[in-house]
C-alpha cells in the first residue's frame, strides 16, 4: 500500500505547499519590497521638507529685502523717523508719525465697531439660533471674508461715504461735537469711513474664530451652569464665553492684524492726507496706504527707502501681532489654561 501511494500520481487541484517553500517565500518578501519601499519614503520625505523650507526661504527673502532696500533710510533718519510728522519727498524730509497714528486710529476704531457685532452673531449662531438658520447665517458671514477688498471700497465710495456725509456725521457733530471727536466739515471721507469699512472686513475673522473657541467649550459646563439654576444668558456668560475668553482675544488681535494690513479700501476713503488731527472726520493715512499710493511716484532712492522702511515696520508688527493671537486661540481650543481658571 505505501508503495501503491508513492507512485500513485498527483492529482489536479491546489497542492500544499511545503514549509520549506513557505519560509523561503517570507525571507524573499522584505528583500523584494524593502529597497523600492524605502527609495519611495526618501523621496517623499526629502519632497515635503523641500515644500516647508520653501515657505521659510520666502519669508526670509521678504525680510532680507525690506531690511536692505531700508538700511538707507534707517541710516538717515534713526528711530525718530516713526516720531516725525514730516513728509516731504521734495526736500528729502521723512516721518512716519501720521502714517503710524491713522494706522492705529483706524483700527481701534474699527475693532470697536466689529467686536461687540462679531461676537454677538458668534453667540447666536452658536447657542440661540435655530437649525435651520445657522448654517445660512454662519455661510453669509464668512462669505464677507471672500470679497474682494477693492469691492469693499467701491460700495463705501457710492453707499457708505453718502450715508456718513448725509446723515451720520452731522448728527455725531451736533450731539458730540463738544468732545473734538467729531468737529470740522462732514465730507464723508475720511477717518471715521476707513473705520466702519474695516470694522466690516474684519467681522466675519472675529466671528468665524469667536464660533470655533466656543464650540470647543465642553458640552459639561453649559449643563452645569444650567443645573445650578442659571438662565440662559447666565450661562452663555458664565459657562461660554468666560471660558473662552483667551480664544476671543486671540480672535479680537487677529481681526487687528487684518485691519493693520488693510490697503485697498482703506486707501480709497480715508482722505490721504499726512496729518495728525484729533476729528474722526478729518482726512488720514495709513501706513499701508501711502506705500499703495506713493512707491511707483518714488523717483529718489532715499525717498523709495523711507517708504520699504514702513513696510519694513508693518511687517514686523503684524508678525507680532499674530503670534500672539495664535497663542490666545490655542490656548481654548488645544490647551487647558484658559478653561482651568474659569
Amino acid at each position: 500500500m505505501a508503495n501503491q501511494a508513492l507512485g500513485a500520481p498527483r492529482l489536479p487541484g491546489p497542492q500544499p505547499i511545503a514549509k520549506s517553500e513557505v519560509a523561503a517565500s517570507q525571507a524573499q518578501a522584505p528583500l523584494l519590497t524593502s529597497k523600492p519601499s524605502r527609495l519611495g519614503d526618501t523621496a517623499f520625505y526629502f519632497l515635503m521638507l523641500g515644500c516647508g523650507l520653501t515657505v521659510l526661504a520666502l519669508v526670509g527673502l521678504i525680510v532680507y529685502q525690506l531690511l536692505t532696500k531700508s538700511s538707507l533710510s534707517w541710516h538717515a533718519f534713526g528711530f525718530k523717523f516713526f516720531f516725525s510728522s514730516d513728509w516731504d519727498p521734495v526736500n528729502d524730509q521723512y516721518g512716519a508719525l501720521p502714517f503710524v497714528y491713522g494706522t492705529i486710529v483706524s483700527s481701534i476704531l474699527a475693532l470697536i465697531i466689529a467686536v461687540p457685532l462679531a461676537v454677538g452673531v458668534a453667540v447666536f449662531i452658536t447657542e440661540m439660533s435655530p437649525p435651520w438658520l445657522r448654517g445660512p447665517l454662519a455661510f453669509t458671514t464668512e462669505l464677507l471674508a471672500a470679497i474682494p477688498s477693492v469691492i469693499y471700497g467701491l460700495w463705501a465710495i457710492f453707499v457708505l461715504v453718502p450715508l456718513l456725509r448725509l446723515y451720520v456725521e452731522p448728527w455725531l457733530a451736533r450731539y458730540f461735537g463738544w468732545s473734538g471727536l467729531f468737529e470740522g466739515q462732514p465730507f464723508g471721507i475720511g477717518m471715521l469711513a476707513a473705520g466702519v469699512i474695516l470694522a466690516i472686513m474684519v467681522i466675519p475673522i472675529i466671528s468665524s474664530i469667536t464660533r470655533e473657541v466656543m464650540t470647543a467649550v465642553p458640552q459639561q459646563q453649559r449643563e452645569a451652569v444650567l443645573a445650578l439654576g442659571a438662565t440662559r444668558w447666565e450661562m452663555i456668560r458664565t459657562g461660554v464665553l468666560r471660558n473662552a475668553r483667551a480664544g476671543i482675544m486671540g480672535a479680537v488681535i487677529l481681526g487687528l492684524g487684518r485691519a493693520l494690513g488693510e490697503t485697498m479700501a482703506v486707501t480709497m476713503v480715508i482722505g490721504n492726507r499726512p496729518e495728525i488731527a484729533r476729528s474722526l472726520l478729518a482726512p488720514g493715512y495709513t501706513m499701508a496706504s501711502v506705500i499703495a499710493n506713493e512707491f511707483s511716484e518714488a523717483s529718489g532712492d532715499l525717498y523709495l527707502s523711507a517708504l520699504v522702511e514702513i513696510g519694513l515696520a508693518l511687517f514686523i508688527v503684524t508678525i507680532i501681532v499674530n503670534i500672539i493671537a495664535q497663542i490666545l486661540v490655542w490656548t481654548v481650543t488645544r490647551g487647558t489654561p484658559a478653561r482651568g481658571h474659569a
